[in-house]
This record gives C-alpha cells, sequence and structure tokens, in this order.
C-alpha cells in the first residue's frame, strides 16, 4: 500500500483539484473567445529559467508563436560542452562567458545531443512546463539521458479546446525541423555560433530567428517524445503525426515515444477502472470532468480518439500502425493502467517495441508529483526510462525507422 504521506497528499490534492475543475466548469459556461490561450495557472509555483550550469543543467524559456501563448523551456545539460569549454564554468560566476548569457562559446567541440520534447500533465486543464516539479522532473531526464529535454508549453483548456494541445504539440516538431534547418543554412554560409559572430537570420522585427543553444548542440535525427499524464497523449498523437509525415518532416526523426501512465479512459470500463475507480490522486469522476472540459461539447465521448486508443475510428485507419517504439509506464494504483497495457499489447502485435514498466505500489504520476519527485522509485523509474531511450538515441544507429 503507498505511504500515509502519500495517502494524505492525495487527500489534499483531490480537494484542490475538484475546486479548480468546478471553477473552470463554473467559467466555461460563458466563454470569453481567447484564442492566444493560457499554459499556467497563477496558482502553480513556477520555476525561474537559469541559463547558468548551477546544477549541470542549463534552462532558458522561449515563446516559439506569435499568434499564440505556446512556448517552450529549454533543458541543456552541462555535458554537451566539450572539455575544453567545460573550463568556463571554472571561473567565479561573475567572470564566466558563454553561457552566462545566452550564446553557445565560440569553437567547433560542442557536442550533438539528442532532443527529448517533453508534455507535462494535468488533466489538459492545469500544469505547465516551467512548474517547479516539471523543471526538477526535466532537469533529472536531461542529466540520466544526456540529452536536451524542450519542454512544452500547451495551451490549456477549457479557454482553448482540442485539438489545440494536439496541434501546439505538432507546431513545436516543425519548430524543431525549421530551427535545424535555419541552422543548416547558417552552416553552409561557413558561419558558426560565436559571441563574436557580426550577423544574423532575423524576423521581420530583427530578431535572431536561430535558437542558439539547438544550433550548436541540437541532433533532432535523434528524437524521443515523451509524455507525462495528459501529456502522454499529446505525445502519442504527435509520435504518429511524424511517422505519418515520414521525411517531409526532416531532419527531425521521432524514434521512440515513452508514455509515462498516459490519460486515457473509455466508454466500456476496464477492470482496474472499476476496481480502482476511486484511487488515490486521480479518480475516475475528476477525469470525466477533464476531458468535458478539454473535448468539445459537441464532440464529447470516452471513445473519442484523443482519449481512446484502441477505439477504431472508420475511415481513420488503425492508430496503431503509425507508433513508434514505445516505453508505457504504469502504476499499481492507478486506475489508468489496464487500457494503457492494452494499448502496449496492440502495438506488440504489430511487432512495434513496446515494453511496460509496471510499478509496485505507486499511484499516478508517482515519478512526477512534487511531493513525490525525491523518492527512490520517482528516482529508479526515471533511470529506467534513460536505459531504455538510449537504445535509440546511441549514435551506434536507429533501430527504428520510417
Amino acid at each position: 500500500m503507498p505511504s500515509l504521506t502519500v495517502k494524505l497528499y492525495s487527500v489534499i490534492f483531490k480537494f484542490l483539484f475538484n475546486r479548480r475543475l468546478q471553477t473552470l466548469l463554473h467559467q466555461s459556461k460563458n466563454p470569453v473567445k481567447n484564442s492566444y490561450g493560457v499554459v499556467s495557472r497563477t496558482d502553480e509555483p513556477i520555476a525561474a529559467a537559469n541559463p547558468l550550469f548551477s546544477d549541470g543543467v542549463a534552462t532558458k524559456d522561449i515563446h516559439i508563436d506569435p499568434l499564440t501563448s505556446l512556448s517552450v523551456r529549454i533543458f541543456l545539460p552541462e555535458t554537451a560542452l566539450s572539455l575544453t569549454n567545460k573550463k568556463v564554468n571554472a571561473f567565479p560566476a561573475e567572470k564566466k562567458v558563454g553561457y552566462g548569457g545566452y550564446l553557445p562559446p565560440a569553437g567547433e567541440n560542442a557536442r550533438k545531443l539528442p532532443v527529448i520534447l517533453q508534455f507535462h500533465g494535468g488533466g489538459f486543464v492545469s500544469g505547465s512546463n516551467d512548474s517547479v516539479a516539471n523543471d526538477l522532473f526535466c532537469r533529472r531526464i536531461a542529466k540520466m539521458c544526456d540529452a536536451i529535454v524542450v519542454a512544452v508549453g500547451y495551451r490549456l483548456a477549457p479557454e482553448n479546446r482540442f485539438p489545440a494541445a494536439f496541434d501546439d504539440g505538432v507546431k513545436v516538431l516543425n519548430w524543431l525541423g525549421k530551427q535545424a534547418n535555419l541552422a543548416e543554412c547558417r552552416k553552409l554560409l561557413g558561419k558558426s555560433y560565436s559571441v563574436h559572430h557580426s550577423w544574423e537570420i532575423v524576423d521581420n522585427f530583427g530578431a535572431s530567428m536561430v535558437e542558439p543553444w539547438l544550433a550548436a548542440h541540437a541532433d533532432p535525427s535523434r528524437c524521443v517524445l515523451l509524455g507525462v499524464s495528459s501529456g502522454a497523449n499529446i505525445a502519442n498523437y504527435v509520435a504518429r503525426k511524424a511517422v505519418e509525415a515520414g521525411k517531409l518532416l526532416d531532419p527531425v526523426r521521432v524514434v521512440a515515444q515513452v508514455l509515462m501512465y498516459p490519460f486515457f479512459i473509455g466508454s466500456v470500463p476496464t477492470h482496474s477502472e472499476i476496481k480502482l475507480a476511486n484511487s488515490y490522486i486521480y479518480d475516475k469522476a475528476m477525469a470525466v470532468q477533464a476531458w468535458k472540459l478539454f473535448l468539445p461539447e459537441e464532440d464529447f465521448d470516452l471513445d473519442h480518439p484523443a482519449a481512446n486508443p484502441l477505439n477504431v475510428i472508420p475511415g481513420r485507419g488503425t492508430p496503431s500502425k503509425y507508433v513508434p517504439p514505445t516505453l508505457t509506464v504504469v502504476a499499481e494504483h492507478d486506475w489508468m493502467r489496464d487500457r494503457a497495457i492494452f494499448y502496449s499489447e496492440e502495438l506488440r502485435k504489430i511487432n512495434v517495441d513496446a515494453p511496460v514498466l509496471d510499478y509496485h505500489n505507486a499511484v499516478h504520476e508517482f515519478a512526477t508529483l512534487d511531493v513525490l519527485l525525491k523518492t527512490p522509485q520517482a528516482e529508479a523509474c526515471a533511470e529506467d526510462i534513460a536505459i531504455w531511450v538510449k537504445k535509440y538515441i546511441s549514435l551506434r544507429g536507429h533501430e527504428f525507422s520510417y
């Protein structure tokens, strides 16, 4: 059984989240048109971006779409620097150069790292890419996987209902491809990033269009999607779109995805949905309310393809044939576990590498909730994810191709 701390936290979490759901449901009855959207709630603690490698990972925020609130937080591990450039951090903070600001240090010795696109949880109605909990989790993944993590701040519901969050996920993937192409243009023109460069590719406002951290260090041909709870639904959708696009997305290639306790549901309940309907953290009634806020009222259906990937929609084909290698993480005391396991079984039937990590005495979001992030089980989960992911981001060659 979960610890007393988890049980007490679950009671508090349910009370607060239910109150938020009721507030949002009330507001949704008198909607205000807002295509710009929101990517976080005002009552959630936020971690400020820090471009210094204070704990081995530097971060910065970028607003990537002028028409919406879509943004990303980039997590760059210190291992991206060569041994020579690492000497920058041997000096006192006031004397640091290069990454003391937002430009990579000069030189051609920067390492190219794989990219992990991360989608936070929160039932589509809460959470953010820069929350304290998500910031800590992404830092851990960046260090363990030795990869650049790009955490997506997608638009929340009910201000922006389906398919806004899913479209935002695809838009970030396309933005990543655009950044890679711009960086390649710069390289072909004989320019590399340094503190002393004299010209830049700019937009209509004179702002740089090339993101320097990604241009210097990102290898988009080794891209992994990682989704947490409702973020796993987004990751699964983006992965299918990426595989469908094929070479149109070059040089970006999604080589694998990780679905952490996905927010799947359906009209016909599974065994775990019956047995654990009132389980810890998120109970089923709360999830249904979240789906009502996320899906358009006229399209509300628990068998909607965004909610139930096992549902085959006539005319839309079999979704599973467009899925890359997929690692699924489930928890023993999570009512969503059965449907996630069934989805993995369907993927294995069509020869997709789709293992399941099932954690004993664990609850929904056991590896990503703020109060549980520092537990041995949360750290072990991150390590297990890193071991599997490295199989697909290794420079020895990718095992998945489309």
